[in-house]
């Protein structure tokens, strides 16, 4: 129901958007969707409600899939199984990538080499060495890339963030961020793939060869072999938010302690502690997949104010009001409710920089930094050790 009222939004947003356009405004951009999976489904569907667009073309390894979209959102467009082919259309401006992670790399790489234009979700990269390939190709290259950190366009977290970097918090010393979500309940039944229909080779690209298996086809974020779990699917967007509002993006060690609690057949943990050292401040993230209540959630502690922020808004509680260390919070001194999903006002971000050649509000940089901190995270799990993160690779 979420993402119908977003899409029923979308069609204002967009207009309300558009009048303030500059120059160029009239040209029509013409896209392709690669990877037509649920949230590649959903970007299409608000750049289908954009002015001045159209889709063109569709690509996914399963026929079905891009079949359905094209039915749904662009019946004139072409359907293809090999993205290359469509890096080769010469009428195609950009593309919105919404495959698993491990693909984000080679396709955004390949679509700035063949002049496109790039929106890609998150995270853009699949490993820190990818992280460092992608950003050169993408800083040598004209073309415009948006990472779907869409909270960098979503207007209470724009407005949170001023009232970080101004001082109102105090010394921010502890930044706490969490996701919960419940993915018990729909573990029942896989649900039913026509292998017939689908080209498993393509889909594992640079992943090791290994016969089908339903499960890994469809939540390929919690396999290694295609995502990073918890760290890239999730913490990544708060993590971003704190390199933003701290103004820091280079961790300087991290641990972690988890377990496939809940969900032994998953090979990422479904429970997962994870803590950064950046410079002054820590960042902690507490993650699980048994139940879904209180979400996702960012707590900045500063000697003068608290702030909660997530995505239904923020609040700033003041230190001081109350006796010590009652668990009750005082009235807020500063609010602000969520005006709807940022992720319509980021896509219009980004079609207004094809059309302006601007920079995105959230570019190749930012996004290659939170990756690899998410990745760094990932690391110190897996070795079961503390990760000097100045010792690695990129930045740091």
């Amino acid at each position: 129901m979420t993402q119908r009222r977003d899409f029923l939004k979308a069609g204002a947003v967009f207009t309300a958007l558009s009048r303030d356009r500059i120059l160029g405004a009239n040209d029509r951009i013409r896209i392709a969707g690669i990877g037509t999976g649920g949230r590649g489904t959903y970007l299409l569907g608000l750049v289908a409600k954009a002015e001045k667009t159209e889709i063109v073309a569709l690509c996914d390894a399963y026929e079905p899939r891009r079949l359905a979209t094209r039915d749904k959102l662009a019946p004139g467009a072409r359907d293809y199984t090999d993205y290359r082919e469509v890096l080769e259309r010469h009428d195609i401006d950009a593309v919105v990538v919404g495959s698993p992670d491990h693909w984000h790399v080679p396709m955004t790489i390949d679509a700035v080499a063949a002049g496109k234009d790039v929106y890609v979700e998150k995270p853009v990269s699949h490993t820190i060495e990818e992280g460092e390939r992608v950003e050169k190709a993408v800083t040598a290259s004209k073309q415009i890339v948006q990472v779907g950190y869409q909270q960098r366009s979503w207007d209470h977290f724009i407005a949170a963030r001023d009232i970080v970097t101004g001082g109102k918090l105090g010394q921010v010393t502890l930044v706490l961020t969490s996701w919960y979500q419940d993915y018990l309940s729909g573990m029942g039944a896989t649900p039913s793939i026509d292998t017939a229909k689908l080209d498993w080779k393509r889909f594992l690209g640079s992943a090791p060869a290994q016969p089908f298996d339903a499960l890994r086809y469809t939540r390929w974020r919690w396999f290694w072999d295609f995502g990073g779990g918890h760290l890239t699917d999730l913490y990544s967007h708060y993590g971003d938010v704190v390199h933003w509002y701290m103004n820091q993006s280079a961790p300087r060690a991290a641990v972690a302690s988890g377990g496939r609690n809940a969900i032994p057949a998953f090979e990422c943990p479904d429970t997962i502690n994870t803590a950064w050292e950046y410079d002054g401040f820590n960042i902690v993230y507490d993650g699980a997949l048994n139940g879904s209540l209180d979400g996702g959630n960012i707590i900045f502690r500063g000697s003068r104010a608290t702030m909660k922020i997530n995505r239904d808004g923020f609040a700033v509680y003041p230190e001081g009001v109350i006796k010590r260390e009652l668990t009750s919070y005082p009235p807020p001194e500063a609010s602000m409710r969520s005006s709807g999903d940022g992720t319509i006002t980021h896509m219009q971000n980004f079609l207004d920089c094809v059309r302006s050649r601007r920079q995105p509000n959230a570019g190749i940089t930012i996004a290659v930094a939170i990756a690899r901190a998410a990745h760094i995270g990932n690391m110190a799990y897996r070795k079961g050790a503390r990760i000097d993160a100045t010792a690695l690779g990129g930045q740091g």
